[in-house]
Formats: C-alpha cells, structure tokens, sequence
C-alpha cells in the first residue's frame, strides 16, 4: 500500500518515512502544498499523512483542493494545533481524521489502519495470483495456505508486482515506484530482492511465477 506523506518538517518526515517502510508501506513525499496536490493527483494513494502548517499552500487548502478535484484519497490531518475548532475545520473540508503532535507512531498506525479498512469496501485489502496471496493489512503472505515470511522491502516488491501483474517491468520503473528499496550498500538492488523473492515465493514450489524477460525486465504471471 502506498501513502503520501505532505509535511514540511526533513525531520519529521524521514521519521515517518523509515517507519512506515518498516511497516511494508510504499512511501512519497513533499515538503509543500502545490507539490503534494500534483502528487495526489497523477499518482494513486491509499491515503495521505498531511501536515496543516506547510509552505505555499497550507494543508487545509490543500485537503479542499483534493475533495474539489475528486480525489478521496483518505487524509490524516498532522497538527501542532489542538483546538476543538481546528479539528472540525479540518474534518469539515474533507479530512477523515485528525492527530495532534506530539502523537505516538504506534497511536498514527493505528489510525491508519482504521481508515484503511474503512475504504475496505472501494479498494480490496487482499491481492492474489495463483495459490499466492498477500493481505495488504495483517501484512501476510501466504502460497498454498503456507506461510512465507517476508522482509518489509520483499513485501513491497511483491506486492508491486503482483498490482502489476503480467505487465513486463523494468528495473528503471521498478525501483522509481519502490522508493523503500533505496540501498546505496547494495549493487544491481532490483535483481538481489527478485533472487530473494524468488527463493521464497517460487523455489519451493513447482509452478514458478516470477519470470525475467531478457533485455526487459520482470513480470509476475500464472501462465
């Protein structure tokens, strides 16, 4: 799943950055109003962390922006503001929720994952090809109703693929979407976490799903 952090605070954002990969979620970010509403809207979100205090445009024109273009993404509202009159201006214009900093990040993903599963009946929550199934909340994996245990980046990966599922995909556009597999320790990073993909997800199994398309890239196919 993917979420779209807008907050101007380097601090706060590779904060909530590293902690959401850690939780297998796709991250990209802004650090100002006009950015995160092009963001918002050429890309597809599952839900936006926004920030009310940010530069050019504040999050609350940014929200009503995003509810004037059609875009019901979900927003979290992020504010150092803790008056009841904030908290329902911003639901007023088309958050869904709202978290006063200081917050924990347990008490944030949580939140999250409320929303989430309140979208549940818009966008499916379980993604699957073959005997291969990835619950995009519990963050589980499982091929033949066995249990695959998976790295935070692996899931990513394979739940990349699997959105994208018999579409041929190159390592350029591979590792542009995959933000979180940034490793600057790691040479050839998109074919070290394929060979790990596919020594769990295929290598036990007889029927192979992860394929390489030579001079192309990769694809994930039941075929």
């Amino acid at each position: 799943m993917k979420i779209l952090i807008i907050e101007d605070d380097e601090k706060i954002v590779n904060f909530l950055k590293k902690g959401l990969q850690e939780e297998s979620y796709s991250v990209d970010y802004s650090l100002n109003g006009d950015e995160g509403i092009y963001l918002a809207s050429v890309n597809t979100y599952d839900l936006i962390l926004l920030d009310i205090m940010i530069p050019i445009k504040d999050g609350i024109e940014v929200c009503k922006t995003l509810r004037e273009e059609k875009i019901n993404t979900p927003i979290i509202m992020l504010t150092a503001k803790d008056s009841i009159e904030d908290k329902v201006k911003g639901l007023d214009i088309g958050a869904n929720d709202y978290i006063s900093k200081p917050f924990s990040f347990s008490e944030l993903l949580a939140r999250i994952r409320v929303q989430l599963r309140n979208s549940n009946n818009l966008v499916s929550t379980t993604l699957q090809i073959a005997d291969l199934k990835l619950d995009l909340l519990k963050k589980t994996v499982t091929r033949n109703e066995d249990k695959i245990i998976l790295t935070a980046k692996e899931f990513s990966l394979l739940e990349f693929l699997i959105r994208n599922q018999n579409k041929v995909l190159s390592e350029t556009v591979i590792s542009e979407s995959l933000s979180s597999l940034d490793d600057d320790n790691i040479s050839n990073i998109i074919n070290v976490y394929i060979y790990r993909l596919r020594n769990k997800i295929d290598k036990p199994y007889e029927k192979k799903l992860i394929k390489t398309i030579r001079g192309m890239g990769f694809k994930i196919s039941d075929e």
